[in-house]
């Protein structure tokens, strides 16, 4: 028997088949694009990407085909909701995290609720990023689009929904949408009431590792994977990553390298609520009975991403397939003269800015890419610095961190975070982490491992420790102290350019 993990990103989503002995099978990745319909607008081709991810799926499936796969989990972004009907059709594409469609709903919703009394009911933040402002916008500006859908499906959700399953999500997931009450991890029926949204129109709440159902008939003829694989319900894609990087125990954290930069710290029991909002941050339910996670996050490897595409899309052959490595090849050893403010898009947790825009500054004739490159790194990590250093007030030991996602893959990305953090940084031997931690999750589920420990034992291990340099540490301190003014000098003329350049 083997078990898959499956992972729905923003760029694109993974598959990837474990043995219970812990050995990889093989996997399978794809990229998508995202949609800009409008200004400020950011969609997902809902049908395209459950296409992508049954492409990986059923690449996977053949890889494992010698170990045929016997449950399944999958790992999502959060927030990003679609429409579906009750025989399985998806409706509608799917509004991003970083879409500013909603925004007056979540004002309306701090206005009439106050942010203390709503965040005793979800421990969230009220911004515009989370599924309750889209699904509000849809309803006043695609009212048949939203009478139509049997449901509103978070990605994890609607994989396992699609591929046969009942229509669950688990308790991280359902976080994610301003709706749940995170004390009787249920949806809550007075935000149900004040939002006008019927509960049946939203999935069953059940906590993560809830076998959910089978692959449908269709649905292993598609992909190649053996009838009555389980579906398990998984759950957001930083909780899986802390799962498969091995952090199962309180007050360790994670720090997650892919579209989103997101350093999760594991609590238990749930922290302090006035503690927590003092400091701008939420909390969620991890993948773990009695255990509970926050999120710091941001922007970042969007960032280089975005610096592929727009400065080396058209280069020629790179030695295997590796482009992003030639472009990291590139960067200086030293820190760069450069300092990026890395709001490109609204900013995550703490802060929520959305009337902002990113920035380079620094610039001269004879700047290179690779300086721009590196540059965007370190505005990115400069942003994590202080939240960070106060997770050690709530009892989060971040004298070490372990890194997952993509850019945990790369040694120049890590070093750069190590010696501005100024500790060590930890790359397990898989650094999917999401995909592997559900996959971890779909064998607790069905009996291949009896706990999360042992199958912490048999599935990870470390691979690297990037050491801090001292030297380069101390250049970067002096440096994010520079960088701290860069916001307040420049609020009040990026906040005038976006409201220039949003004029009709």
């Amino acid at each position: 028997m083997s078990l898959m993990g499956i992972d729905v990103g923003t760029t694109g989503c993974k598959a990837a088949a474990y043995s219970d002995a812990g050995v990889c099978l093989g996997g399978a990745y794809r990229e998508y694009p995202t949609l800009r319909p409008a200004p400020l607008w950011a969609e997902l081709d809902s049908r395209a990407v459950f296409d992508a991810v049954c492409d990986c799926v059923a690449e996977t499936a053949i890889l494992a085909a010698k170990d045929p796969v016997t449950a399944l989990c999958v790992s999502s972004m959060g927030e990003a909701v679609t429409p579906v009907s009750a025989d399985r059709e998806i409706l509608g594409n799917s509004i991003l995290s970083s879409d500013l469609r909603g925004a007056e709903y979540t004002e309306r919703l701090v206005r009439e609720l106050g942010v203390e009394s709503f965040y005793e009911i979800n421990s969230n933040i009220p911004a515009p990023n989370y599924s309750l402002p889209k699904l509000l916008w849809t309803r006043e500006h695609m009212p048949a689009l939203f009478d139509r859908a049997w449901k509103f499906l978070l990605w994890g959700d609607l994989v396992g929904f699609m591929l046969g399953a009942a229509p669950v999500t688990g308790h991280s997931l359902a976080n994610r949408t301003l709706l749940f009450d995170i004390s009787r991890e249920d949806w809550s029926d007075p935000l149900l009431a004040w939002a006008g949204i019927p509960r049946e129109k939203l999935p069953a709440c059940v906590p993560a590792g809830t076998v959910s159902g089978t692959i449908s008939g269709a649905m292993a003829e598609r992909t190649g994977l053996p009838k009555g694989t389980a579906v398990v319900a998984g759950g957001h894609d930083q909780c899986c990553a802390a799962l498969g990087a091995g952090v199962c125990a309180p007050g360790r954290a994670i720090c997650g390298l892919g579209t989103i930069e997101c350093v999760t710290p594991v609590f238990s029991p749930m922290p302090p609520a006035g503690e927590m909002l003092a400091r701008g941050l939420g909390v969620e339910h991890s993948l773990l009975p009695g255990q509970y996670v926050s999120f710091i996050y941001n922007q970042s490897g969007v960032l280089v991403k975005w610096f592929r595409d727009c400065f080396a899309r058209n280069e020629g052959e790179i030695p295997d397939g590796d482009l992003y490595g030639a472009l990291m090849a590139e960067m200086p050893a030293e820190p760069t003269g450069l300092m990026v403010l890395p709001h490109f898009d609204v900013t995550g947790a703490p802060g929520y800015i959305t009337d902002s825009a990113g920035v380079i500054t620094g610039l001269r004739t004879d700047t290179r890419r690779g300086e721009i490159l590196k540059a965007l790194i370190e505005g990115a990590a400069f942003w994590f610095v202080e939240p960070v250093e106060g997770l050690r007030v709530l009892g989060v030991d971040t004298s070490e961190l372990v890194a997952t996602g993509g850019g945990a893959k790369s040694d120049a990305w890590l070093q750069i975070k190590a010696d501005i953090f100024g500790v060590p940084i930890v790359r397990p031997r898989v650094t999917e982490c999401g995909v592997l931690g559900a996959a971890m999750l779909a064998g607790m589920a069905s009996g291949a491992f009896k706990s999360a420990s042992e199958a912490v034992e048999c599935l990870v291990r470390r691979d690297r420790v990037f050491e801090p340099d001292p030297a380069r540490h101390t250049l970067y301190r002096e440096r994010h102290a520079l960088w701290r003014g860069l916001y307040p000098a420049l609020r009040e003329t990026l906040r005038a350019q976006g409201e220039w350049a949003s004029r009709p």
